[in-house]
Order: structure tokens, then C-alpha cells, then sequence
């Protein structure tokens, strides 16, 4: 039994509901649905921030979200853009196509030119990749391994980042993680995770 109430003074009406109202209805539920992302930074005075980070990937990817991790300062496998593993179906897993993984500046990489030019543009590749990816909203989830000491070792522009993630789409979670964050990019973060060695 359906029942209905009608005002005083107007009769009943069997009509469907407004534009108005169902409009209002479907707004209400895109936004219920729509999580929002955060900025979030996993810091330590030393490397090792990563295994948690990459723990967390793996259970957004088993979900179903699209996950890129990005470690930019890993080398050691030759991997690049083309050579990205897949993990869980859903996450990619990529590391710069360099020899061996990354702690020397840039500018310092002297002792073959035409290997320093290689190493800059492998790194270049991995950051250009995960931005283009996150502008154009391919993932729900990106991690970018390292990215404090790949700015301070100038590998990646620091202004290129923050402009970068200040665009990025509202339901898209970034998670940086490694030592040497930017105070420029500590201010942007929603949560800030700092590790501690206790003795």
C-alpha cells in the first residue's frame, strides 16, 4: 500500500519529482561518491620511508584503484617508461632506465659526459611520465619515491613540482616520500608522516 499526504488546498498530485529536486538528488550522490585526495608526505632524515608507502599502493591497487609508483632515484635495472612492471594488475612500477640507483647532484656527474646526459634524461622520463599521467587523471594514486632528494639534487625543478601538484585532480591521492622535502612542499601537504630512528 502506497500511501501519500497532500498539502491543505492543493490536490494530490501523481507527478515524478522537479528537474530542480532530482538534479539536487544526483549532485548529492556525484559528491557522496567522490572521495577526496590527499597530499601526503612521508619524510625521514634517512631513506627508508618506502615500505609502508608501497604497502599501501598494493592494498589501493588490490581494490581497484590505478596506482603509479614512481621511484625516481632508483636505478639499477634499467627499467624505464617502457620496462614499468605491473603489480596486482592495477599498479605500475617504474624506476629510472640509469646502471645504477642515484645519490650524486646533477651537476656532479662529470666523469662521462654522454652517461650524465643519459642519467638526467632517464630520471627526466620517470618525473615527466607521473606528471603527465596525474594532469591528465590515469591514476587514483600516485607515489613519488624520493622526489625531496631528486629536487635537491637537481634532477627535477622544484617550481615544475608545485605547479604540477597544485593542479592536480581533487580525488587523486599523492603520496612523496624520502628525505630533503621542500619546505615550499611541506606547506602544500594535507598529512605529513615523519619516521624517527629510536635508540
Amino acid at each position: 500500500m502506497n500511501a501519500r499526504l497532500a498539502h491543505p488546498g492543493h490536490p494530490q498530485r501523481n507527478e515524478a519529482p522537479s528537474v530542480s529536486l532530482r538534479l539536487l538528488q544526483s549532485t548529492s550522490l556525484q559528491l557522496a561518491s567522490q572521495p577526496e585526495g590527499l597530499l601526503q608526505i612521508h619524510t625521514a632524515p634517512h631513506r627508508g620511508s618506502f615500505s609502508g608507502v608501497l604497502s599501501q599502493a598494493l592494498r589501493a591497487a588490490g581494490l581497484g584503484s590505478r596506482v603509479l609508483v614512481c621511484q625516481l632515484l632508483k636505478g639499477g635495472v634499467d627499467q624505464g617508461v617502457q620496462g614499468s612492471q605491473m603489480l596486482c594488475g592495477r599498479l605500475q612500477w617504474l624506476r629510472p632506465a640509469t646502471p645504477r640507483c642515484l645519490e650524486t647532484s646533477a651537476e656532479h656527474l662529470v666523469e662521462d659526459p654522454e652517461e650524465s646526459g643519459g642519467v638526467r634524461q632517464a630520471v627526466r622520463e620517470i618525473w615527466l611520465y607521473s606528471r603527465d599521467q596525474l594532469l591528465k587523471e590515469r591514476v587514483d594514486q600516485l607515489v613519488l619515491d624520493e622526489l625531496g632528494l631528486a629536487i635537491e639534487l637537481g634532477y627535477v625543478p622544484l617550481a615544475e613540482v608545485l605547479d604540477t601538484l597544485a593542479q592536480r585532480p581533487p580525488h587523486l591521492d599523492v603520496i612523496v616520500t624520502g628525505p630533503a622535502i621542500p619546505e615550499a612542499l611541506m606547506a602544500m601537504a594535507d598529512q605529513v608522516t615523519e619516521l624517527r630512528r629510536v635508540l
